[in-house]
């Protein structure tokens, strides 16, 4: 298979304050600041890079994709990521699994799982 996802990108209002919030969640520095467009490093351990892209229309809804991210502590993890501006928004449990979703400061759902669980 040749197909390798390499990015993605973020519709937003302002492309450095997505920016300044990811790089601190994930530990990530910005790899290009085109001014509209911010593209940050791909994270340590692999995986696709995140960018943020400045568009004029405002989100009305729900995202129709979201990204899902695990931690070995996620109860941790979710307090840090509230403290650097991420709001909580929901719990979920099913058999073996537990996560918890929370929106970047543009309101950008994503979550946060146990790592390990299936």
């Amino acid at each position: 298979m040749a197909l390798e996802l390499g990015m993605i990108t973020i519709d937003c209002a302002d492309p450095r304050v997505l920016a300044d919030f990811w790089t601190q969640a994930l530990g990530v520095a910005v790899e290009a600041d085109y001014g509209p467009f911010v593209m940050l490093a791909r994270p340590g351990g692999g995986g696709p890079a995140l960018a943020f892209q400045q568009v004029p229309e405002p989100r009305t809804v729900k995202n129709r994709v979201h990204i899902d991210f695990s931690a070995p502590d996620r109860e941790a993890e979710v307090k840090r990521l509230v403290g650097l501006g991420a709001s909580e928004q929901e719990r979920h449990a099913q058999p073996g699994i537990e996560w918890t979703v929370l929106a970047d400061p543009e309101g950008n759902v994503f979550c946060v799982a146990q790592a390990g669980a299936h």
